[in-house]
């Protein structure tokens, strides 16, 4: 999870801070070394840590917060602030073209993960804006390139404008043309990257620039790469002048160093972040909920928009009602199941959560393989068997797990976690909160309750 040892660093120094009545400047300088030490260790360069703790110290021994009566509240709320700054200060969003279609060209090295991003996008714009994206292949060079952008954006179902191997600023031309005459409003352009800068990159993405003049040139560097991420920003943003960054494999880099130097660094504004490696894993990059989750206060707006993307509202009222009459069937059961599914991750959930219940649920896991079991036995059911699972008697059950090509011991297994549901629906329906559900962090991790039913385990899935 991205932050995380920057996260429990910058919490240690803190809490020691907590558990002092009053704070001389002596213990704000000391808690700040440690944050300068947490921070170098994140990857985060010298500089920007310096300049950093400077701002931070000048506000952190004044008056108004050694003598306030919640001084270490105080310094976090300072440390937050700053963090969010240096981030950016606000989300930066994508300056879309009044009149005609918007351009956006991904520049980057090779790896960064240019041709998934560019896709990425392509479906957040179709999906959550309603705009009609094209994804053009102008990557000419690296082998499988131009099929590798048709495959992820036939997944995405996003038409791909290719010509093959021929010149890409050609190829850029014409994707344009294509778009204003077959009213596609965005157009996102898959350029060359290469292993290194050099010169011979640079003048193709000037001429590409040239011919095209587009919107925004949005560069992807790697999360992972540290510093190296931002030494390709500082060189990018020198030769062709780029408008923002989109960072991946966030989610795979526990230090983070890079998000929070690159915005320092050239002055242009994180605008996306990739968080995993299914397409729909990306987001508008929020800084003051990025430094939030940094300093282990969560992200619960983060966390209340990925479930509305996830829950569908008719579907929650209608179960809502069937919970009250305690009607709660197989098919429902599914349904809550599918959706849990499509939540992703749960360590990307736990970083939205704050303090020790987030840190409660960052080694949760969703056991892919026992999901897909219960899917296949309840559709291997009739509509009538999973509304009345009471009908289901041995030949039935025999019927089913051959279906669904499981043993009748699973089908058994299912249905008997399925009455311990309907026995807590019966609860709820009462108005009674059952035993041991009243936090979430109960239903997590213990193998017990809910957590066992939906397939949640800690480090060592369920088999």
């Amino acid at each position: 999870m991205a932050f995380e040892g920057l996260s429990e660093k910058l919490n240690a120094a803190f809490k020691r801070l907590r558990g002092k009545g009053r704070l001389t400047e002596a213990d704000v300088r000391e808690s700040l070394r440690e944050v300068r030490l947490a921070l170098l260790e994140a990857d985060v360069s010298y500089k920007v840590v310096k300049e950093f703790i400077a701002s931070v110290t000048e506000r952190a021994v004044g008056s108004d917060v050694l003598e306030s009566l919640t001084p270490a509240q105080q310094i976090i709320k300072i440390v937050n602030e700053e963090l969010t700054a240096l981030m950016g200060g606000a989300s930066a969003k994508i300056a879309f073209a009044s009149s005609g279609p918007t351009v956006l060209m991904m520049v980057g090295l090779q790896g960064a993960g240019k041709t998934t991003n560019a896709a990425k996008l392509a479906g957040y714009f179709k999906n959550r804006l309603g705009r009609r994206p094209l994804l053009a292949a102008c990557d000419v060079y690296r082998p499988a390139a131009i099929t590798q952008l048709q495959v992820v954006g036939g997944q995405l179902d996003i038409p791909v404008f290719a010509e093959g191997q021929i010149d890409p600023v050609q190829i850029a031309r014409d994707a344009l043309s294509h778009a204003k005459d077959h009213g596609f409003d965005t157009v996102l352009l898959d350029t060359a990257g290469r292993l290194h800068i050099d010169q011979q990159l640079m003048d193709e993405l000037k001429n590409i620039k040239a011919a095209v003049r587009p919107n925004e040139i949005l560069l992807v560097v790697d999360a992972m790469t540290g510093q190296d991420a931002v030494n390709a920003a500082t060189a990018f943003d020198e030769a062709l002048g780029i408008d923002g960054v989109v960072l991946t494999k966030l989610d795979g880099d526990a230090r983070g160093g890079a998000a929070l130097s690159i915005r320092a660094a050239t002055g242009k504004p994180i605008k996306f972040a990739g968080t995993g490696e299914k397409l729909d894993m990306i987001e508008l990059f929020h800084p003051d909920r990025m430094a939030s989750r940094i300093l282990g206060m969560g992200d619960m707006l983060s966390l209340i928009e990925k479930a509305e993307q996830s829950f569908d509202e008719k579907k929650a009222a209608k179960l809502e009602e069937k919970l009250r009459k305690n009607r709660f069937t197989l098919s429902d059961y599914l349904d809550q199941m599918q959706q849990l599914r499509s939540m992703g991750d749960l360590s990307q959930i736990a970083s939205m959560m704050p303090g020790q219940l987030g840190r409660q649920m960052q080694n949760a896991q969703v056991d892919e393989k026992l999901l897909s079991r219960t899917e296949a036995i309840i559709l291997s059911m009739t509509p009538r068997e999973r509304e009345n699972p009471q009908i289901l008697n041995a030949s039935r059950k025999r019927r089913i797990a051959a279906g669904c090509g499981l043993e009748v011991v699973d089908v058994n297994r299912l249905l008997k976690q399925f009455e311990l549901m309907q026995q807590l629906t019966r609860q709820f329906s009462k108005g009674k909160l059952p035993k041991g559900l009243g936090g979430l962090g109960g239903g997590f991790g213990g193998g017990g309750g809910m957590g066992r039913m939906h397939g949640f385990g800690r480090k060592k899935r369920l088999k």
